[in-house]
């Protein structure tokens, strides 16, 4: 084995450590794991970001995706399942899932929630066979560690995009790029 194959067998090695060590919490599988972990991951985002619950009164529907697990070392990618909530109730299941290349080393969890403010952008959301994140979603950002962009009595977005619960050594997240698929559980 060259030295050049033992160290992508150690970097491999060491993203999957890390990737194992990062945890924001919530796990997944079925229906009923999913849901589960849907409840803990808005019960962390309400304690987070205080601002969620009045978009997720207003909203027309909540997706929530309550643990992505990224990796990346030149080449990356993430995935994740979760529940798409309409009146509180889970109506559908999607996994995401991206792909990103660059200048990346490092594994992170989060979980991310999709808030679509009106009955158009949900029922666009729910008609197609998959849906990818673009750059017409509003995103809610921590400023300063205390407040948040974003006048959530006031928000024009269709779609309002809210990223919590970070573990792990890869800086920032985004949801853009992210390609949301209906699942069976």
């Amino acid at each position: 084995m060259s030295i050049i194959d033992r160290r992508g067998l150690l970097a491999g090695g060491g993203a999957l450590a890390l990737l194992a060590g990062c945890a924001n919490g919530v796990r997944s599988n079925g229906r009923d794991q999913i849901d589960q972990q849907v409840d803990a991951a808005m019960r962390l985002m309400f304690a987070e970001v205080p601002e969620t619950r009045e978009l997720a009164a207003k909203a027309a529907g909540v997706l929530v995706m309550p643990r992505i697990t990224e990796a990346g070392f030149g080449i990356g990618g993430s995935y994740g399942r979760g529940a798409l909530r309409v009146g509180g109730v889970s109506v559908d299941y999607y996994s995401a899932a991206s792909a990103s290349f660059g200048l990346q080393l490092g594994a992170k969890q989060y979980a991310h929630a999709l808030f679509f403010m009106t009955p158009e952008a949900l029922a666009e959301f729910r008609a197609g066979p998959g849906w990818q994140a673009g750059a017409g979603i509003e995103y809610l950002v921590n400023n300063d560690g205390k407040e948040f962009s974003g006048d959530t009595t006031r928000a024009l977005s269709p779609v309002i995009g809210v990223v919590f619960g970070q573990a792990g050594l890869i800086v920032g997240a985004t949801v853009e790029g992210t390609k949301y698929t209906r699942i069976i559980p």
